[in-house]
């Protein structure tokens, strides 16, 4: 078993499942949401054995997971015959972290045929590419997270690093899990907010709390690199979009998101 499966690892009680939220996945003042979605999704893909799968999981973040036990508490709303919709809250003791919406089936079965009009990021060779090893002290002391996959960043996209972002609001790289541990539809409810938050490019440095997090699963993907894009549109209200698209190795669009989160704070 890889790191990151003993981390996103459930076991059932009787509540629902119980787990442990890992430190190792805290950025700022809370466990990271992308990590914190991978734990429930992994625990819903258990309460229908025959769609595992996340095709859809819409989460809402009540208050800031921080490490511990916590509890998934899952139900079924509706079961069809290819997909099922399921709900589940995220609780650490009396504090709701938590609450989803999504919709399972077994990405085996559907189409694995993905069309889009979507180009994949244009991203340099691995080895032209900055490693997240080389993040600033004081970023990797607030994000523990980055010691949890190896991310290449796109070297015109660092400037945030250096005190010269180039305020396009943008951010892509490759992506992998530690332990090479090969991607699946699980691991891209992960992936999708492994990024720093894309304020960062536009010079807004600090912990972006995620307020709504949407996740569409289109295909299972294939072993190897990811690549990860990440863009944003628009800050108002105190707010920020982040859309995200991921590419697997054989440059099919796998996995596609949209966060609503907190400007960010120190």
């Amino acid at each position: 078993m890889t790191e990151y499966d003993t981390h996103i690892a459930v076991r059932p009680d009787v509540d629902g499942f119980a787990t442990d939220l890992v430190d190792g996945w805290r950025v700022g003042g809370g466990i990271n949401g992308g990590y914190q979605l991978a734990v429930v999704g992994n625990a819903l893909g258990r309460v229908v054995a025959e769609k595992p799968d996340p095709i859809s999981l819409s989460a809402y973040y009540l208050s800031a997971a921080v490490a511990g036990p916590a509890t998934v508490r899952p139900r079924v709303v509706r079961e069809g015959g290819t997909t099922a919709t399921l709900a589940a809250d995220l609780w650490q003791g009396d504090d709701h972290r938590l609450t989803a919406l999504a919709t399972y089936g077994d990405l085996a079965d559907l189409s694995d045929d993905v069309r889009t009009t979507a180009s994949p990021p244009d991203l340099p060779p691995l080895e032209d590419c900055v490693p997240n090893t080389m993040a600033p002290r004081e970023l990797r002391e607030v994000a523990p997270l980055l010691d949890r996959f190896d991310l290449r960043f796109d070297p015109r996209h660092v400037g945030w690093a250096l005190g010269q972002p180039s305020g396009n609001g943008e951010l892509q790289g490759w992506f992998r899990l530690v332990d090479d541990r090969e991607p699946d539809p699980i691991s891209l409810l992960t992936v999708v907010d492994a990024l720093p938050p894309v304020t960062f490019d536009l010079g807004l440095m600090g912990w972006a709390p995620t307020v709504e997090l949407t996740v569409h699963v289109r295909a299972r993907p294939e072993p190897g690199w990811l690549q990860v894009r990440h863009a944003t549109r628009n800050v108002a209200g105190g707010m920020f979009e982040e859309d995200c698209e991921v590419w697997d190795s054989v440059g099919r669009l796998v996995a596609q998101s949209r966060q609503l989160a907190r400007l960010p704070r120190d």
